[in-house]
């Protein structure tokens, strides 16, 4: 007799390099080890796979966090613990994701990596906010475009003031709270 897992799913939304993903990938870790299963849908992965040819405007990052947003509740209602460490700048896109989830009573958990724009600059670990500083890109989320955060997360993780390994834990601690963990 298999024992049914819950599964959710568990936004980190954030500027770029507010290490969304990094926090993602040592939860997942963690998880594993204790025997749950987990996927990490991470942003730029999906953007090559499942939303290649998308741009960023408004229309088209919405159409990639509803994409993320159901193969994320896909996997969550199917027992996996999804980690989900995608900007999603609009409230209204991740809204809809909530949304979504809570129409098919499917666990969503939406947590900020709240890093300030300063320190993701500077941290700049795709080269981002260099190309926008120099004029080669624009659009950079948190710069010269959008990011609404969110008001009422689930959880905040200020990962400038804290490791990776601390960042992690909070987290872990959120889903073990919410019988998730």
């Amino acid at each position: 007799m298999s024992v049914t897992e819950t599964g959710a799913t568990i936004w980190l939304t954030g500027l770029p390099s507010a290490g969304k993903t990094t926090i993602a990938y040592e939860l997942a870790g963690r998880l594993r080890t204790e025997g749950h299963k987990v996927e990490v849908l991470d942003g730029d992965e999906i953007r090559e796979f499942l939303s290649k040819g998308l741009g960023f405007s408004r229309e088209d990052r919405h159409t990639n966090v509803a994409r993320i947003g159901f193969v994320a509740e896909l996997l969550a209602a199917n027992g996996v613990k999804v980690l989900v460490p995608v900007i999603a700048p609009f409230a209204d896109s991740r809204e809809a994701v909530r949304k979504r989830h809570a129409a098919e009573s499917t666990t969503y958990l939406e947590v900020h990596v709240a890093t300030p724009v300063e320190v993701c600059s500077v941290r700049d670990v795709k080269g981002l906010y260099a190309k926008q500083a120099a004029g080669e890109i624009s659009g950079l989320t948190g710069v010269d475009d959008p990011y609404e955060a969110p008001e009422s997360p689930d959880l905040r993780i200020e990962s400038h003031q804290q490791t990776v390994q601390e960042s992690a834990a909070a987290l872990h601690a959120l889903l073990t709270e919410r019988g998730l963990a």
